[in-house]
């Protein structure tokens, strides 16, 4: 009888000496890779998460890493397979519902990114850069109010970081809130003078309030902290286009699409030139992409209505401006409005 309970507690302790060795080498090779990826070694790092992977299959470090690496190369759906693969593994392993949340919004997935977000803060209320991704998520699906809750529990828990301050600033200016935006903005810039987005965002306020000459200077101090930046090269266009300049306006917004073909607000933009130029079809051509890029774009059914318009494609004009109306663009006058009833 003696000799039986020897023998378990050996295999026993043979047992956990395998476990244990097993969780070191694990370890070891995540703590590799993770060195690799600090030292921009990508190839490298991969390499130590998928020798991990070879001694377990599930483990969710390196799965998540490894969707990393692939994000950071822009390769969503590769990225957004290794999430996955880490949640199966391991349903309450928090950072790779984050990193995949960043994937879907990436691919433009918006509410399967707020589900990941929400299954974050209900494991971790108090988690600032949930609210934050949150916040950013909705602005993209023009769910304003819910974008403005969501930066203000994530500023309550980090007052003063500068990217959530100009994040609700924003969102402030999409509700028209021009002086509580500014409020943000200002406090931004005294936290971090430096940071171009801030001058961006003022630069919008000044469009909105038909003040071009002063939304120009603004757009110009975001360009000399950041001179490719191709959201504000963009924007510049547009503000070309407002004071008709329309041959400097053509010279940003192409840059702009050399530097991000995938902006679709420059398509817009574009879309808008042809418009001012008379080629009407030309605008339609490249409005309708840009709605296909992204359905979320400030006033692309107005442009896109008003191009039709000019086609005399009345039914699909009327559409546009109709949808327009409705997420409250309030572009459109009496009289062209009164043509579509």
């Amino acid at each position: 009888m003696k000799r039986k309970v020897l023998t378990v507690i050996l295999v026993l302790s043979i047992a956990l000496a395998c476990s244990d060795n097993k969780e070191f080498r694990l370890q070891q090779l995540l703590l590799k890779g993770n060195l690799s990826l600090e030292e921009r070694n990508t190839q490298q790092a991969a390499y130590y998460f998928n020798q991990a992977l070879k001694i377990d299959p599930c483990f969710a470090d390196a799965l998540n890493n490894l969707g990393t690496i692939s994000f950071q190369q822009n390769l969503m759906e590769e990225a957004l397979n290794s999430y996955n693969k880490a949640i199966v593994c391991n349903s309450l392993f928090l950072p790779a519902y984050f990193n995949r949340a960043n994937t879907y919004f990436e691919l433009k997935q918006y509410f399967n990114a707020q589900q990941d977000v929400k299954t974050i803060i209900a494991a971790k209320p108090d988690t600032a850069v949930a609210y934050f991704l949150q916040g950013l998520i909705a602005t993209r699906m023009r769910d304003f109010p819910l974008a403005l809750a969501a930066f203000n529990k994530a500023i309550n828990l980090d007052a003063d970081n500068v990217e959530y301050l100009v994040n609700r600033g924003t969102v402030k200016y999409y509700l028209r809130q021009y002086e509580d935006a500014e409020k943000d903005l200002n406090r931004a810039r005294q936290l971090n003078p430096k940071e171009s987005n801030i001058y961006n965002t003022l630069s919008m306020i000044e469009i909105s309030r038909n003040n071009n000459e002063q939304a120009l200077i603004q757009i110009e101090k975001a360009l000399r902290l950041a001179p490719k930046q191709p959201y504000f090269l963009n924007n510049r266009g547009f503000i070309f286009l407002m004071k008709n300049k329309l041959t400097e306006a053509l010279r940003d917004i192409d840059e702009s699409i050399l530097l991000d073909s995938e902006n679709g607000w420059a398509y817009r933009n574009k879309g808008i030139y042809y418009l001012l130029s008379g080629e009407y079809e030309r605008a339609v051509q490249l409005l309708k992409q840009a709605l296909s890029m992204d359905s979320f774009i400030d006033r692309i059914h107005f442009y896109l209505g008003m191009a039709y318009r000019k086609t005399n494609k009345m039914k699909e004009a009327c559409e546009q401006l109709r949808m327009s109306e409705r997420v409250g663009d309030k572009m459109a006058t009496p009289e062209v409005l009164k043509s579509c009833r």
